[in-house]
């Protein structure tokens, strides 16, 4: 392997809702308003986030989890994704030393992986001098981090800007930008997060933040700190995050993309085609049918948002139970999951028929069921590889399953990372699985192999 140099700067915070998205948003709309190419990175299996990256920066943002995937080639993914750009923007997750057990897929250690700068969001609403102590003991915290300033967000006057930054001065910590409070910068919520990006293609928000981090936040002093970040070795060839590159009879692959159904990473697509996959996408929510295809994925989302115009839709329904029964290798993944079962009831307990390939229901709820990371052992044969395969997966929704396995039917067993907890998930049965699972394929190509290798089985 070579050696290459990528300027690279990961954007930490203190804590969760510290402002991190919108100022990593704010920052590649600025960056790239001035011309330069910059690729962003979102830490942790998020999927809303680095849709706000692409709306701001023009190229598709990419996750970094070292949970989800091998350290070795999620480091390989990063080169090969930043390397075409002037300047990698890496968003962190939750607080800077926050993660899965133990620290697995944190802020911190996915920075010492990458040798890459670290600058500390800190909300500095009602806080004086005491946020320079906050930022002490985050630098001192863990020595290996490369720890190289502080944003200030949600600064109240000029005042109080001066007061943060002469604490900040004192302790040795260098303040590179300081954000004043502006209901303009805002970005609209729901319960898993923000309103994706599918849904809130808002550009004159992206626009404002941008404008309020260009003139607000050193924008020539960070660039120089991400520019003096270490070499990293470049693989030389295609190599094996993506799978290698198919050359045979290439499949098609039906993907739901719309509204209600988004949730995809990049780079598990591409192992999909690198294995021979034509993926061709399509709209539950406004086509009348499947198009022509040998598999079908449908991802995660927002399925109880648009409940009422998936259940009108009929069509799509039958067409996708048809294409389920006949045969067709089917994978869903949470929201998709829940689009495949008999029906969803949304929070105030309305009931919407769905396609019926998966017995039971979705019942949403007003608590977050489950999050976190996850060993999945699959219990029986399916379209992703034999039974007794583990893989490592992620879960995050508010609506529990309820009827599934009731046959004996169960897709998975699942064992929590943080608690070790093991239950039963998800539905197989023949060339169908789904569950709240959320897979990354690079980290597990064998199974994109699997998955076209039982699409290419349909064709013929």
């Amino acid at each position: 392997m070579s050696a290459v140099r990528i300027p690279r700067i990961v954007i930490a915070a203190a804590r969760s809702g510290s402002g991190k998205t919108t100022i990593v948003t704010g920052l590649l709309a600025a960056l790239r308003a001035r011309g330069l190419s910059v690729q962003s990175f979102k830490i942790g299996p998020d999927y809303i986030d680095p849709g706000y990256h692409e709306l701001a920066s023009g190229r598709p943002g990419h996750n970094l989890d070292s949970w989800l995937l091998p350290p070795d080639r999620m480091k390989e993914i990063f080169v090969r994704s930043a390397c075409t750009a002037e300047v990698a923007i890496i968003e962190g997750v939750m607080g800077l030393y926050d993660g899965g057990r133990e620290g697995i897929s944190s802020t911190a250690e996915i920075a010492k992986l990458l040798k890459a700068p670290v600058l500390l969001v800190i909300d500095a609403k009602s806080m004086g001098a005491s946020a320079a102590a906050v930022a002490m003991g985050f630098r001192d915290y863990d020595p290996e981090v490369e720890f190289a300033g502080v944003l200030l967000n949600r600064i109240g006057s000029a005042t109080h800007e001066a007061m943060i930054s002469e604490a900040m001065e004192a302790c040795g910590i260098p303040v590179l930008g300081a954000l004043h409070r502006n209901d303009g910068m805002k970005m609209p919520e729901r319960h898993l997060g923000l309103l994706p990006v599918t849904e809130n293609e808002e550009g004159k928000v992206v626009e404002r933040i941008g404008h309020a981090v260009a003139a607000q936040v050193k924008l020539e002093k960070m660039l120089s700190l991400a520019g003096h970040a270490a070499e990293m070795e470049a693989p030389s060839t295609e190599g094996e995050a993506f799978g290698p590159v198919f050359s045979g009879r290439k499949v098609s692959i039906a993907v739901a993309r719309d509204e209600a159904f988004s949730f995809y990473y990049p780079e598990s697509l591409r192992v999909l085609r690198n294995y021979g996959a034509e993926l061709v996408e399509f709209s539950p929510l406004k086509d009348e049918a499947l198009p022509a295809a040998d598999g079908l994925i449908l991802g995660g989302g927002f399925p109880e948002m648009f409940a009422e115009r998936l259940q009108e839709n009929a069509a799509m329904r039958r067409s996708i139970r048809d294409a389920a029964a006949g045969g067709m290798p089917v994978y869903a993944e949470c929201g998709g999951y829940m689009y495949l079962m008999e029906g969803l009831r949304d929070f105030s307990g309305r009931e919407y028929a769905m396609v019926g390939a998966v017995p039971g229901f979705a019942q949403m709820k007003e608590r977050l069921q489950m999050v976190g990371y996850v060993t999945a052992e699959l219990q029986q044969d399916t379209v992703l590889g034999a039974k007794g395969r583990r893989m490592r997966g992620h879960e995050f929704h508010f609506s529990s399953d309820e009827g599934t396995g009731r046959d004996g039917d169960w897709a998975f067993s699942f064992t929590r990372l943080r608690n070790g907890a093991v239950y039963p998930a998800g539905f197989a049965r023949g060339n169908i699985l789904a569950s709240y699972l959320h897979l990354h394929f690079a980290g597990y190509p064998e199974a994109a192999a699997n998955f076209v290798a039982a699409c290419r089985t349909y064709h013929g």
